[in-house]
């Protein structure tokens, strides 16, 4: 039997090794089994190969670890290049595998020293905002040698896009990203050689427009300049020639660089982009027509960083599928999906001064654009005509999140270039993540549901994971993220991005002289509008999202760079009562966007916010004991571990009856006491359970929970033995529930439950969004429980497959490319009470197998396919039936 074969390695948490800011970085590799592949493969060794110049070593360890082994070489130097390969052995005859392809991984600039060029802006300071975008020019004569190595390391006070000789440079978006300014500051690496021109002049341009770093940010008009007033660009393009005797070539920004305003007039992240065709330089790219000088300024004292998160990038084209002319004349297109990017429009040709203006929305009421949820934010772009044609136009430096845009200025009826569903084009722009999960069933709505929140999460990963893609505010809230993190690091892989999101938030958290954590991350709430003061359920993401990504890819290293940030909020940050758990005087959100909530009163919840954010520091004091345990910290362990006993003992005394109900008596309270594992005693549990299954039936089936609840009370139902209910809930259609807004057209999922009213109005609460991803957590038990895998130990080493039929889903598919290699589980039923798995499990690692209607468990290793067979009735139970008063029927309106 054939060993597997090792993939080309990878390189700590980053999408390619070029670039990287490490100096020993991290190697991984995974597995593809060939045919016949040998059974139960595990690995007992490998070998490494790493070539420098020209070197080439070679190391051997014993070892079944694959994932994240330590760098065996000398540590690499700035702009250093290695080669690296490996191999593996094991089997029965601990045989070697084949040789990987080879992977290079290439150093950034790792020293501040490593920089000559001097951050520059224009001329003129511009005395109020918004800024209009600069345009930096630097014209240039290589020597007459072959170029054998050119990049260019950049950055900007701004999002910047950048041009050689008249070519773009890479296909990043909105680079460099948004850091907390005041700390760290990304830079990009652009390998450049095949632009340039030997011998001959060249000539390097950039384009800087506001982005984060100086627009509008925030509630209630936000503010402006929260980080700087002025544009800068910081770059640096260094050349190695071919013939001997050139020492390496460099253009750095300095004052010697011109300057120019941009054609586009303005662009924000919420008020969008206004582009005059008029004041464009055709050849402003290439051209040596003088300019103004350039004004040198210090850079910030930040931190420059080479990030391991992919860039953003356009990553689909979406084209509209009808024009509407609404009751008032307008003209809408409706692209078919509720979507984040901007508008390309293909071809038009307007007379000189036209204007065409696009205005985005996510819904329609009243058969006219839906802009009231956007608050104060334009989300519009508008582009001025020269009189010639425009081809190929879109807005450089902003995002929107929509399904509908208004055009304005043009028409299907218009003599030169009439209006088409061919005249624009969607462009879905997200941070460009490796794409790891899938799932899908019998079931069309849930698998729109799962769909839905995979939409949802690509909106809201750009650059930051947000909780919004559309309106005046588009945010990193913490809260989000920490509910919905499992399911994101399932469709994704994210520990690059969602790594370098909580470098910024460990910055910012511990500039507090209490460690507490901002609310959002970068954090840019004016303390005037929202004081700093600890939250629970949304602080506790310090802890909570660190031990989320180790249990998804086994990086010990996360836990322990955040490690200070988890003590420092739990020790100083937490507000303590005199019992120790949180003080009850302190507002929390709580279980926020309950659904019974009014409109206006968001965090009116029928859970005791205080409840929820004591059983949230009982289960993270735990977490932190567990982490300081794997860390070494063996008194911290302790310390943690006692108090996590005792924390738990008076959150039973304050709220745990001697039967095991909650004080609280809500689905979230004992949903969030079962899943934390709140309940000592198994009788005490299990009556909670049952309370929490009558509680369910009681409200019919809808939702009756907010954030704090929303994520975890299917976990509930399932672990308490009632996963009939579970799947009942999922499949509710009425208002509140996860079919809901599926009935209502929803191609994304929405803040509130009931974002759009049954009638087709909008909700009248200020906070109205139609792309949320946080009440898309529910997919995490689909993965779970539906789809039936999980990590058994940190990073899918051992994997658990247990799925639970149940509802009218007959049948489960889901893949996951795991660090070993893909994974795939596949279930339906047959003939009634036949239930059949399909198993495949990668190198390397094993799977733990339960089956449904089978005692004890099996134990399968990558054997190839595997086929399990039990007996199950996966309509037993079904379907459950509401506790209505005996003068009312209750009517079904599950789907």
């Amino acid at each position: 039997m054939p060993p597997p074969i090792p993939a080309s390695p990878t390189f700590e948490q980053h999408p390619t090794g070029f670039g990287i800011g490490c100096q020993s970085p991290r190697i991984s590799w995974r597995f593809s089994a060939t045919e016949g592949t040998a059974s139960d493969w595990l690995q007992s060794a490998y070998d490494i190969e790493v070539v420098r110049g020209d070197r080439t070593e070679s190391y051997h360890e014993k070892s079944s670890e694959s994932i994240l082994v330590p760098w065996p070489s000398e540590p690499l130097q700035s702009r250093e290049i290695a080669r690296v390969r490996v191999r593996s052995y094991g089997g029965q005859d601990n045989a070697p595998t084949q040789w990987s392809a080879w992977s290079t991984v290439e150093c950034g600039l790792l020293h501040r020293e490593d920089w000559k060029a001097r951050a520059i802006t224009s001329l003129v300071k511009q005395k109020e905002g918004p800024l209009r975008p600069t345009r930096f020019r630097k014209t240039f004569t290589l020597p007459a040698s072959t170029v054998r190595r050119a990049r260019l390391y950049i950055t900007s006070l701004g999002v910047f896009q950048a041009y050689i000789n008249g070519e773009r440079v890479g296909d990043h978006c909105m680079a460099p990203g948004w850091t907390s300014y005041h700390h760290r500051l990304n830079y990009e690496v652009f390998d450049v050689g095949s632009l340039l021109k030997d011998g001959e002049d060249n000539t390097i341009a950039v384009e800087v427009s506001e982005g984060w770093y100086a627009t509008r940010l925030g509630f209630h008009g936000g503010r402006r300049f929260i980080y700087g007033d002025e544009l800068a660009l910081f770059a640096q393009l260094e050349v190695d020639m071919e013939e001997d005797g050139h020492s390496p070539f460099m253009v750095a920004t300095d004052s010697t660089w011109e300057s120019h305003e941009s054609a586009i007039i303005r662009s924000e992240i919420y008020d969008g982009e206004l582009y005059d065709a008029r004041e464009e330089q055709d050849d402003w790219k290439t051209s040596t027509t003088s300019w103004e000088p350039t004004r040198e300024i210090e850079l910030p004292q930040t931190q420059l960083v080479a990030p391991n998160a992919p860039p953003v990038r356009v990553t689909e084209v979406v084209n509209p599928i009808e024009i509407i002319r609404t009751p008032s004349g307008k003209i809408v297109l409706d692209f078919g999906q509720n979507l984040v990017g901007r508008v390309r429009i293909r071809s038009v040709k307007k007379p000189a001064g036209h204007s065409i203006v696009l205005r985005h929305a996510e819904v329609l009421e009243d058969k006219e654009l839906g802009t009231r949820p956007l608050r104060v934010a334009k989300a519009q772009d508008e582009i001025i005509s020269a009189g010639h044609e425009i081809r190929d136009w879109a807005p450089g430096y902003t995002f929107h999140g929509f399904r509908y845009v208004q055009v304005d200025g043009w028409s299907p009826e218009d003599a030169d270039t009439p209006l088409t569903l061919q005249s624009l084009a969607a462009e879905v722009m997200h941070t460009d993540l490796e794409r790891t999960g899938w799932f899908s069933c019998s079931h069309p709505m849930v698998n729109k549901l799962h769909e839905n929140a995979w939409w949802s999460m690509r909106g809201n990963f750009l650059s930051v994971p947000t909780d919004c893609p559309q309106r005046d505010e588009r945010l990193g809230w913490t809260g989000d993220l920490q509910v919905f993190a499992p399911s994101a690091s399932f469709l994704y892989r994210t520990p690059g991005m969602l790594g370098d999101w909580l470098q910024d938030l460990i910055t910012e958290q511990l500039a507090h002289p209490k460690a507490i954590p901002p609310l959002v991350v970068p954090n840019v709430i004016d303390e005037s509008f929202w004081p700093t003061f600890p939250q629970a359920v949304w602080d506790d993401i310090t802890i909570i999202l660190p031990w989320t990504l180790y249990q998804s890819y086994g990086d010990v290293e996360i836990l322990r760079r955040q490690y200070p940030s988890m003590i420092g909020y739990l020790d100083r940050g937490v507000q303590r009562g005199p019992d120790r758990l949180w003080d009850d005087t302190l507002f929390q959100l709580g279980d926020w966007l309950d659904p019974t909530a009014p409109p206006d009163q968001p965090g009116n919840s029928r859970t005791d916010g205080t409840l929820v954010a004591d059983a949230y520091l009982v289960y993270i004091t735990g977490l932190l004991a567990r982490i300081s345990s794997i860390l070494g910290e063996s008194t911290a362990a302790s310390h943690y571990e006692a108090d996590y006993r005792a924390l738990k003992s008076r959150f039973q005394t304050k709220y745990i009856s001697p039967e095991g109900l909650l004080v609280g008596d809500t689905q979230t309270a004992l949903s969030l006491a079962i899943v934390f594992d709140l309940h000592d005693d198994p009788k005490q549990a299990a009556a909670a359970g049952n309370r929490l299954a009558r509680l369910v039936r009681i409200a019919k089936f809808q939702v009756s929970t907010g954030f704090a609840g929303t994520p975890v009370i299917t976990h509930a139902l399932t672990k308490a033995g009632h996963h009939q209910l579970a799947y009942r809930m999922l499949q509710e259609s009425s208002c509140p529930s996860w079919m809901y807004p599926i009935r209502m057209g929803a191609t994304t999922i929405w803040e509130r439950w009931d974002s759009m009213l049954a009638d087709g109005s909008i909700n009248p609460g200020e906070m109205t969004s139609f792309n949320h991803y946080a009440l898309g957590s529910i997919i995490n038990w689909l993965h779970k429980t539906v789809g039936g895998v999980s990590p058994l130990e940190p990073g899918w080493r051992k994997i658990l497959v247990q799925p639970l039929p149940g509802g009218t889903i007959t049948s489960a598919d889901v893949v996951y490319e795991t660090p070993y290699g893909r994974l795939e589980c596949r279930w339906e039923i047959r003939d009634g009470d036949r239930f059949w798995l399909e198993l495949v499990v990668p190198p390397n690692s094993s799977a733990t197998v339960v089956l449904p209607g089978r005692e004890g468990e099996t134990v399968v290793g990558s054997e190839g396919k595997v086929t399990l067979v039990s007996t199950f009735d996966s309509r037993k139970g079904w379907p459950p039936k509401a506790l209505v008063p005996p003068m009312f029927e209750a009517e079904d309106t599950f789907v």
